[in-house]
């Protein structure tokens, strides 16, 4: 998959982990035809997310968002469970109890956010999102599992 090479290459390249992370964001947003999204690594106590970079989230979502525990929220539950949460409308569902009241302040409609996995550990999620709604399809949700993969990949070979 060409995007995840590049992901690669951008995280392996990047003068420090988080910037190499900034890049790969920006990267994956224009592949995936997504407007905004976050990227959350688990932080070293095994129970928090830390936001390590977001593109397009309003300030008040943002403050919200610097630490997720986990099995919270979207990101929380993907990393939890290692398994994709998706909404087609974010402003309209709460994904079964998984979307939190607050993440309504984005304006964003359709939503996934995945585990980055690397090799059977999840450490971090990204999360994508656009303006309209959206149903992500099985394959872009595997297209960007694989994305996600790369990306721990990347930033565990760089630890």
């Amino acid at each position: 998959m060409e995007i995840a090479q590049a992901i690669a290459r951008l995280v392996s390249a990047a003068p420090t982990t988080d910037a190499g992370i900034e890049q790969a964001l920006d990267a994956i947003l224009a592949a995936t035809e997504t407007t905004c999204g976050t990227v959350h690594l688990l932080r070293d106590d095994g129970a928090t997310l830390r936001l390590v970079v977001a593109r397009q989230i309003p300030p008040p979502v943002l403050e919200k968002i610097q630490l997720i525990p986990l099995g919270k929220g979207m990101a929380g539950v993907a990393v939890e469970s290692k398994q994709p949460v998706t909404t087609c409308n974010l402003q309209k569902d709460d994904a079964g109890g998984v979307i939190r009241q607050g993440a309504r302040a984005t304006g964003v409609q359709g939503a996934v956010a995945l585990p980055l996995m690397s090799g059977d550990t999840a450490i971090g999620a990204l999360g994508v999102a656009t303006r309209e709604a959206r149903d992500f399809s099985r394959a872009e949700i595997d297209g960007l599992l694989a994305i996600g993969r790369a990306l721990a990949e990347a930033v565990a070979d760089r630890s």
